[in-house]
C-alpha cells in the first residue's frame, strides 16, 4: 500500500511531483508559491512510489511482508463498496479504531499491497440537501475522513450513484477532504475535464493508470459539464468520449484499469451491457476491468487476455449481504513492460487471486474455514465464465 501519513503531516510534508505530457516541467502539488495543480493544467497526474512503496497513506506498522523478504512483486488490491454505514461506525467506535471493522488477517493483506483502491459510495461533507425522490441518501461528516486512511486506502472512485447525495457542494468538500487526507481519486470532480482525469501511479518500473466510471445516475445532471461538478458517466451517448479517454490514458501507461459503476442492485449475473461494455473498454485499450454497484459478487470474465471482474460486492458496508472478497493483482518481480509509459503491447499478465471474506454488523472478516474457502472459490468459478479457481485461490483463464 502506499504509506498513508496523517492528513496535517501529510499536508505539512508532502509534495506530489506531477508530469504532464510533453516537454513542460513538473508540476508540484503542495508546496507554497503558488504552483497549479494538474487539474488546472490539464496535467496527468503521476506519482512514482520507486521501490520502496513509500508516498502517501497509513503503513499501520504492517510493512509489505514480502518486502521484508526481498519480494519486489508488484501487489495491487481491489474492493467493492465502501460505505461508513451507522453499523460500520458504531463498530469502529464500539472498538475504538478501524480493528472494529476490518480483522487482522484483512488489515495485513491490505498492508502488503502496493496500492489498494475501492468504490467510495458516500460524500464526506457537513453541507447539502439530500437529493429528492432517492431512496438512501449517504453522508459522513469530514472528522470521520481518517477512518479511509485507517483502512489503508491509496484510491478510490467516486463515479457512482451516491457521491453526489447532497448536491455539489458535498462533492467538492469530499474531493478537497481526500485530496488532504492524501487519498487519490478518479471518476468525479469540479467539472468534466477533472472527472474523466485518470491517475497514474509508478511502481517498481511499472506505471499503472486508474480511471472511473459510472452507468449508474439518478438523473442527468449528475453529469459532470465543462464547469458543473459530477461524475463522469459511460451511456451510450458518451461512450465515443469515454473509449477516446481510455486510449489516451493507456498511451501514458503500462497497465490501465477501468473501475465502473454498473449493473443491477443484488443481481449475482451481469447484465448483458455490462459483458459489452467491458470488451469495448478492453477494446479500447483497458488491461483490467473492475465493477461495482451490484452489492453482491459477480463472476469473472477473460477477454483477449484480460480480466472483467463483474462486481466485488460490499466490503465495508454495514448490510445485509455478506459474502464479499478482496482482489489481488500480482506482477511478478522484474516484470515490466519494455517501454513504460509507451503502452508496449498487452505485455503484463497478473496473477489475480480471490481473498473470500464475509461482513456482518459492519465489521468484516476474512474467510479462513479451509471448507468455507473452497466452497467459497466453487461458488466463483459457477459465476464466472470459463474459468478455474485454484486451492490457493489463484484464478486460471
Amino acid at each position: 500500500m502506499i504509506l498513508a501519513l496523517p492528513a496535517l503531516l501529510l499536508l505539512a510534508l508532502l509534495a506530489f511531483t506531477v508530469k504532464e505530457q510533453g516537454s513542460r516541467e513538473p508540476l508540484v502539488i503542495g508546496e507554497p508559491g503558488g504552483e497549479m495543480t494538474a487539474e488546472e493544467t490539464g496535467a496527468p497526474l503521476v506519482i512514482d512510489l520507486g521501490t520502496d512503496g513509500t508516498g502517501g497513506g497509513d503503513s499501520s506498522g504492517e510493512d509489505a511482508a514480502g518486502e521484508a523478504a526481498g519480494d519486489s512483486s508488484t501487489r495491487l488490491l481491489f474492493a467493492g463498496d465502501v460505505l461508513l454505514s451507522d453499523h460500520v461506525l458504531n463498530a469502529y467506535d464500539r472498538a475504538g479504531g478501524i480493528h472494529g471493522v476490518v480483522d487482522e488477517a484483512i488489515r495485513q493483506t491490505v498492508g502488503q499491497a502496493d496500492i489498494f483502491m475501492a468504490n467510495q459510495e458516500f460524500p464526506f461533507s457537513e453541507r447539502g440537501t439530500a437529493a429528492e425522490d432517492k431512496q438512501f441518501t449517504f453522508r459522513l461528516p469530514l472528522s470521520r475522513v481518517p477512518m479511509m486512511n485507517e483502512l489503508g486506502l491509496d484510491l478510490v472512485t467516486l463515479a457512482n450513484n451516491h457521491a453526489l447525495d447532497f448536491g455539489t457542494d458535498a462533492l467538492l468538500d469530499t474531493c478537497a477532504a481526500l485530496d488532504g487526507a492524501g487519498i487519490l481519486r478518479v471518476g468525479a470532480g469540479a467539472n468534466l475535464d477533472e472527472a474523466r482525469a485518470p491517475v497514474f501511479i509508478e511502481k517498481n518500473g511499472i506505471r499503472f493508470g486508474f480511471i472511473g466510471v459510472s452507468r449508474v445516475i439518478p438523473e442527468g445532471g449528475w453529469a459532470a459539464g465543462a464547469s458543473r461538478p459530477g461524475m463522469f458517466t459511460t451511456y451510450d451517448n458518451n461512450l465515443p468520449q469515454v473509449l477516446e479517454e481510455i486510449e489516451t490514458a493507456r498511451g501514458l501507461c503500462d497497465y490501465l484499469i477501468v473501475y465502473v459503476h454498473w449493473g443491477i442492485e443484488r443481481n449475482t449475473s451481469p447484465e448483458e451491457y455490462q459483458r459489452i461494455l467491458g470488451q469495448k473498454y478492453i477494446d479500447a485499450g483497458a488491461d483490467m476491468v473492475i465493477g461495482s454497484h451490484p452489492h453482491v459478487l459477480q463472476g469473472i470474465e477473460y477477454y483477449n487476455g484480460c480480466p472483467i471482474v463483474y462486481s466485488l460486492g460490499n466490503f465495508v458496508f454495514g448490510s445485509s449481504i455478506p459474502k464479499t472478497m478482496l482482489l489481488e493483482a500480482e506482477f511478478a518481480a522484474g516484470e515490466t513492460a519494455q517501454e513504460p509509459g509507451q503502452a508496449a503491447g498487452k505485455t503484463l499478465s497478473p496473477r489475480l487471486r480471490l481473498i473470500p471474506c464475509t461482513s456482518s454488523a459492519g465489521y468484516t472478516t476474512a474467510v479462513t474455514d479451509p471448507a468455507a474457502v473452497q466452497a467459497f472459490y466453487r461458488e466463483m468459478e459457477g459465476l464466472s465464465f470459463g474459468l478455474t479457481v485454484e486451492e490457493n485461490g489463484c484464478v486460471i483463464p
